[in-house]
């Protein structure tokens, strides 16, 4: 079964994906005038709305914290790594491509989100790629389809992948039994999934920021050390991703085609552009300014974030180490990266690592969690037994997680991963002309001088798919910036 499941992610992943995600985002990225480098200076702006925002959804910052929780796991660690190791020192330049081209799917999916987005039964923002298909394209089959793949994937496998990260790491590092570990973060998480995506955002807007600026400084400490070998390590990464690097004092020596095919696969599942998942974050916002681009341009940095500042970090530590040298060295992911930070800053790095690998699982799972429930609030409105069930259900998986090897659930995720992303990819395609009607005016607001505002008397052929109350109650003074 494992390996039917393996020659089926191979396909899907090293086929379909690999074309279907990197040719959305050269599309978005036409489609949009190249808008992960227009806007790229307005970061601040937009996280800094006023006080007076609407207040039936989360806050910009809440939403992007909520989103990179979920991006930032164990993979931006344990998955640098095995890009690494796989396809060279070059991985990490063309994982930088794949993110800067990638910017542009998370806008498009991440605006759609904003349009499309209704209030629930309690008066907060709901969405995400199921609302879209459902409204903008009509087909709500297509969404129900996405929602059960994303509920298997994120609400149920990678929680146990994250929650399996957690235990190896603190047993690892402290020796601490795996049983304790599952019922600590069944606690945990219990504690905050209770809260709905509210109070999932409230975690967020607090851990995110302090475990992304101690990874970061952790890598410039490292960096400050060993300065006179930037260079090299530069001049490497270079080489090894257009397959100049040839096997030289005991080095490996990578293809060209290691390099790319490693680069795009891993980032694309750590920084998860066009996967579907992003949205539902984005949908829960209240966006500034008023408008459905802002939260796909603010979304579009989580993607830069995740992939070109913290898996970088990771990869500065790696190769800044030397392990890669020796041909002979079998450990791979986090142990790798435990290994190579001890050997530079001296034997307290395996217990650092093991408590930064707790901090961006366990943020993982809460907001992994979180889309998981606003899909299946998708398929079933507000049940209490069924929200109950599921949310048992996942506390049960993060508890068998932590106590089992994973490689069939994990090639069980990477499956409906794959059909999740092909579903949404096909979804925003379609809704492209949406997509870029919306930048357009955007863009034409800006050019103005004012702050924009959506208003869906422009786009008659748009403003009979949206929720009523949500776009045209607005009342927004459009200020001169």
């Amino acid at each position: 079964m494992t390996d039917f499941l393996h020659f089926i992610n191979d396909v899907l992943w090293g086929s379909v994906l690999i074309y279907l995600l990197i040719g959305a985002g050269i599309w978005f990225t036409f489609r949009c005038g190249f808008v992960q480098f227009r806007y790229f200076t307005q970061f601040r702006a937009l996280i800094s709305p006023p006080s007076s925002r609407d207040k039936a959804g989360i806050s910009p910052f809440q939403a992007l914290c909520t989103s990179l929780a979920a991006r930032v796991g164990s993979g931006n660690i344990a998955g640098v790594a095995l890009a690494l190791t796989m396809g060279g020192p070059g991985a990490i330049f063309w994982m930088w491509v794949v993110a800067l081209i990638g910017m542009a799917t998370a806008f498009a999916e991440c605006s759609l989100a904003q349009l499309y987005k209704r209030r629930d039964s309690e008066g907060n923002y709901r969405g995400g790629p199921a609302w879209y298909m459902e409204s903008g394209l009509g087909m709500r089959w297509m969404g129900v389809m996405f929602s059960l793949f994303l509920m298997l994937a994120f609400g149920l496998i990678f929680n146990a992948v994250q929650a399996n990260s957690i235990a190896n790491a603190l047993n690892h590092a402290f020796a601490v039994p795996k049983t304790w570990s599952g019922i600590l973060l069944a606690v945990l998480t219990a504690g905050v999934i209770w809260g709905g995506m509210r109070g999932t955002a409230r975690l967020a807007q607090f851990l995110v920021p302090f475990m992304a600026i101690i990874w970061v400084m952790m890598s410039v400490y490292v960096v400050a050390l060993h300065i006179d070998r930037v260079p090299d390590v530069i001049m490497l990464v270079i080489k090894s991703a257009f397959g100049w690097q040839e096997a030289a004092s005991g080095a490996l020596a990578f293809t060209l085609s290691q390099a790319i095919t490693t680069g795009f696969q891993r980032s694309m599942f750590s920084n998860e552009a066009g996967m579907g998942s992003t949205p539902n974050a984005a949908a829960a916002a209240s966006a500034w300014p008023p408008h459905p681009a802002s939260q796909g341009l603010l979304q579009m940095f989580g993607v830069f974030i995740d992939t070109v500042i913290i898996c970088t970090a990771t990869a500065a530590i790696v190769l800044l180490s030397g392990i890669l040298d020796n041909p002979t060295t079998s450990t791979d992911g986090i142990a790798l990266v435990q290994i190579a930070l001890s050997g530079m800053v001296g034997g307290w790095a395996s217990g650092f690592i093991a408590f930064i690998v707790f901090l961006f699982a366990f943020t993982s799972i809460v907001a992994n969690y979180a889309y998981a429930e606003n899909n299946l609030l998708f398929l079933q409105q507000k049940n209490p037994f069924t929200l109950v069930l599921f949310r048992s259900l996942a506390l049960v998986m993060v508890m068998f997680g932590t106590l089992s090897p994973l490689p069939l659930v994990w090639q069980l995720a990477d499956v409906a991963m794959a059909f999740m992303a092909i579903t949404n990819l096909s979804a925003i395609l379609l809704l492209s002309p949406v997509v870029r009607d919306i930048t357009a005016d955007y863009l034409r607001q800006q050019k103005l001088g004012v702050t924009p505002v959506f208003d869906p008397n422009r786009f008659p052929e748009i403003k009979n798919q949206l929720a009523p109350g949500v776009w045209d109650n607005l009342n927004v003074t459009k200020t001169r910036r």
